[in-house]
């Protein structure tokens, strides 16, 4: 729940705490780390805010996509961005410097590097001298112009690959990069999951807020602990029956009517499922270490379901449609780790608000976070 989410990384789901004591910081601190919706929704935030292409309406080039124009016009560098930059650096970092073209920063000076990033710029394509493919372990193309994947050939040390907000279709060249461990693809034109076979180092992939339909072509990926699906079109939870180490599932901002296809996955610590159009809480069975779940704007009206998470500490449950506190207690109470949960803008807060507080804590003695507030203590 960050990519990032991570999101720590601020994770997407992250469910952190949010008191300090006065009412106003409750609320500043509560709106900081509760999860957005998906209008304001931006992988797992693993940046402050959503980021800004430079230009929305520049193109790399015209392979596949009717409509890509003619890249834009590169204009030479009126200055020397590494100019003070000693040539056994081994980590770069150019952030919104309107770079629009890699070879003009000639990188070929610099003999060691190990990350580099280039985050919101203006860059159509990927072209890093291969000289660097023995060290270069981590690459950011956060935020570019990116079209098509190209010129990674050589990159087989490469762990961590962000082309998050960028205007890829097409998810090709990268199977041969079988070290990667962190591969982020949020905020881009992706309808399909492909071109992943073989990449069975993979820790965390990131596909949120692209064009997806439905889950495929995962089943090698064998080593995935997070995946992170938020804001597609998917229908149905589907071919993750491999993924046995698999610990986040985010799957926020779809269109899913149930929970299905996570028996396999008995190892899921958190699973992030709020904004679908869930009813019933049924397909959790086989869960039971699950931590974290996250259901909050959904359709549902009853808890059950919550039985087998018996290692449950962190509950997302805003704006759904629970209305019996005498259900709270008969399905929550007798979950000794649950120490957060989050009921806000649900019947149980809205028909009686002034009461609401102190009945969840009847309900469920052992909380220690309602909502973004901590209880305070007897």
């Amino acid at each position: 729940m960050s990519s990032s989410e991570p999101a720590p990384q601020v994770a997407l789901d992250d469910p952190a705490a949010a008191n300090t004591g006065q009412a106003s910081e409750q609320e500043d601190q509560g709106q900081a780390h509760r999860p957005r919706d998906s209008k304001g929704w931006d992988g797992k935030l693993r940046v402050d805010r959503k980021a800004i292409v430079a230009d929305p309406d520049a193109h790399s080039d015209q392979e596949l996509s009717e409509d890509e124009g003619p890249p834009p016009e590169q204009l030479a560098a009126d200055e020397d961005l590494l100019e003070d930059i000693n040539e056994d650096e081994t980590d770069i970092d150019l952030v919104h410097c309107k770079i629009s073209s890699i070879p003009a920063l000639r990188l070929d000076r610099l003999k060691k590097i190990e990350r580099l990033c280039l985050r919101q710029n203006s860059i159509t394509t990927i072209e890093i001298p291969d000289a660097f493919a023995p060290t270069l372990q981590e690459l950011d193309l956060y935020d570019n112009l990116i079209a098509h994947i190209r010129g990674l050939d050589a990159f087989t040390e490469l762990t961590s690959l962000d082309l998050s907000f960028n205007k890829i279709k097409h998810i090709k060249r990268l199977n041969h990069l079988t070290k990667l461990r962190d591969l982020y693809f949020v905020q881009n034109k992706i309808s399909t999951i492909e071109g992943l076979e073989g990449l069975t180092n993979l820790r965390q992939i990131e596909l949120g807020a692209n064009r997806l339909r439905s889950i495929h072509n995962l089943e090698t990926l064998t080593g995935l602990e997070e995946l992170w699906l938020g804001k597609n079109k998917i229908t149905e939870i589907r071919g993750l029956h491999t993924l046995s180490n698999l610990k986040i599932l985010s799957i926020q901002s779809n269109r899913l009517t149930s929970i299905t296809g996570l028996s396999n996955l008995t190892n899921l610590e958190e699973l992030h499922i709020s904004h679908n159009a869930l009813t019933d809480l049924s397909g959790l069975e086989s869960n039971t270490n699950l931590r974290v779940i996250d259901i909050s704007s959904n359709p549902i009206e009853h808890l059950t379901g919550l039985a087998p998470l018996k290692h449950l500490q962190e509950l997302w449950a805003s704006y759904c449609n629970f209305s019996s506190f005498h259900e709270v207690e008969k399905e929550l109470r007798d979950k000794e780790e649950l120490q957060t949960v989050y009921f806000e803008g649900t019947p149980l807060q809205t028909s009686q608000p002034a009461l609401y507080r102190n009945k969840v804590r009847l309900a469920l003695p052992q909380i220690l976070q309602i909502d973004a507030t901590f209880v305070k203590a007897v």
